[in-house]
């Protein structure tokens, strides 16, 4: 399944808010960022503190282009917690990073504008 993601994308169909409320969007700090050489595209492998209730989690995240490892580590991210794990390779991802493509289709980062504590919730 393609999705497209670009500015131009169609609006999704209209859903209840018990429907978004199904979706664990939580805050965390990246506290390991690898490369993922193994990946088919270009990768990394993230290591997300969410607090206690959730705890640490895996990631693979297409985010070459505007990050380095060193410079992903500390940062906090926005992702789905709730999602089924999926296997990329031979990494298991088991929380989905979110982002959204710039002009050229890269991913950047949402992340939020000042510190909050891991594990918040999205509100």
């Amino acid at each position: 399944m393609h999705m497209d993601f670009s500015p131009t994308a169609p609006k999704a169909e209209d859903t209840e808010f018990d429907d978004f409320l199904k979706v664990d969007i939580r805050v965390g700090t990246i506290i390991a960022a690898e490369e993922f050489p193994e990946a088919r595209k270009p990768a990394f492998k993230l290591k997300v503190d969410f607090g206690p209730v959730i705890g640490e989690k895996k990631s693979s995240a297409q985010i070459t282009v505007h990050y380095t490892p060193d410079s992903l580590v500390r940062k906090q991210v926005a992702a789905v917690v709730n999602f089924p794990p999926r296997q990329i390779g031979p990494f298991r991802s088991e929380v989905l990073t979110l982002g959204f493509a710039d002009t050229d289709g890269h991913i950047v980062l949402f992340s939020p504008d000042q510190l909050v504590p891991n594990g918040s919730r999205l509100a």
